[in-house]
């Protein structure tokens, strides 16, 4: 009995191990670090200044006119019109008069 959740512990640990290509302890660690770091200079520094010009324009653009209106949010769709409430069938091509 104890040595059946043993050997399925020692098999989770070598498939762990395994899984993070055969490196033990401090090579292990120095590749995770290596590979974290390529992927941040790569992919998230190159995202987060591109938000970052996109914002600057902006605000650059809003500068010039500092009333006009920008939408920030994404407008919410109205849910009889979606069909999301039903008993309107989206007819749209018929008119209703107030002696229907």
């Amino acid at each position: 009995m104890a040595s059946n959740w043993r050997r399925t512990l020692g098999n989770a640990r070598s498939f762990v191990n395994n899984s993070m290509g055969g490196l033990r302890g401090g090579s292990n660690l120095a590749s995770w670090v290596v590979a974290g770091t390529l992927a941040y200079y790569l992919w998230i520094k190159p995202d987060q200044d591109l938000k970052r010009e996109q914002q600057a324009k902006a605000a650059i653009a809003s500068h010039d006119d500092p009333f006009r209106y920008v939408e920030t949010r994404k407008p919410v769709p109205d849910p009889q019109v979606t069909g999301l409430i039903h008993g309107n069938n989206n007819n749209k091509d018929k008119s209703f008069t107030a002696d229907d």
